[in-house]
């Protein structure tokens, strides 16, 4: 197989075409708790919720972007992780 632009974007190793893969436990843990809070709308147990789910896509965007199976699988861990923090900041002004 060639080293061309597009295999090192969407293949892993394994030389397979990798854009979604199963649900680790992160994802399961983050996208759980980011429902909850929408059912949940304030006080303690939405804050910490909140924070739960804060730390699970932090976790899960982190390992993508260090461990990824390819550069595609890195990129998305980027792009999550730059959404999240930049939804902090924006969202206490």
């Amino acid at each position: 197989m060639e080293n061309s632009l597009f295999n090192q974007t969407f293949r892993d190793d394994a030389g397979n075409i990798v854009i979604a893969q199963p649900p680790n436990l992160p994802i399961l843990v983050a996208v759980t708790t980011t429902l909850l809070t929408l059912v949940v709308p304030s006080g303690m147990l939405h804050t910490g919720l909140d924070a739960i789910a804060f730390g699970s896509w932090f976790t899960w965007a982190w390992l993508e972007i260090f461990d990824g199976v390819n550069y595609f699988r890195r990129a998305l861990g980027l792009f999550v992780l730059i959404a999240i923090i930049a939804s902090r900041v924006f969202n206490t002004f």
